[in-house]
């Protein structure tokens, strides 16, 4: 499993809007060889912004460097700019590959 996680602090009163923008864009992942799921959270308020966190899981590394690369990725984050006012800064980019899983 190889897990990527965008951190975003977005700007106090713009939450609404922001979980509108996701919930309705086509993200082309259903269509992406290994992709395994997605998940957006909403996480604490604090210093004027609340945190947020998109997690996505792969199938490996290699799953999630091909979509970076693909057409699928570019469609996805072709309006990616037009939304700076929400945020408090640059989305933060985390990637975790797992030791251990149970289920």
């Amino acid at each position: 499993m190889y897990l990527t996680m965008n951190r975003f602090k977005v700007k106090a009163g713009h939450e609404a809007e922001f979980e509108e923008v996701w919930k309705t864009r086509d993200s082309h992942l259903k269509s992406v060889p290994g992709f395994v799921a997605f998940h957006l959270l909403k996480g604490p308020e604090r210093d004027g912004h609340t945190l947020y966190a998109s997690h996505t899981a792969w199938e490996s590394e290699q799953a999630f460097t091909a979509w970076t690369k693909s057409e699928a990725f570019r469609a996805a984050h072709a309006g990616a700019g037009a939304h700076k006012e929400m945020y408090d800064g640059p989305p933060e980019l985390e990637i975790f590959e797992s030791v251990q899983s149970l289920s």
